[in-house]
């Protein structure tokens, strides 16, 4: 494997996983209502903390893919 491979690896694998974010976020937004009332059948959770489990999982995701997809493919694109 070629730094060139791995880069454009790593540079695909930011847009999906940025997309992904974009359209949990987007989902989240639109349809907060819907979500919360499918997720209601099967938890008791309060509203509050629903929206803090959404916004705490985007924000991991988000932490991931700075740190397993962005940060490695600038260094690549650094030291290429």
């Amino acid at each position: 494997m070629t730094i060139d491979l791995i880069r454009d690896v790593l540079a695909w694998c930011s847009v999906i996983n940025l997309s992904l974010l974009l359209w949990w976020f987007m989902f989240f937004a639109l349809g907060h209502d819907w979500i919360y009332r499918m997720h209601g059948r099967w938890f008791t959770l309060s509203v509050e903390k629903f929206d803090a489990i959404h916004y705490a999982g985007m924000a991991f995701f988000k932490i991931c893919i700075f740190l397993f997809n962005i940060v490695p493919y600038l260094a690549l694109r650094i030291i290429g």
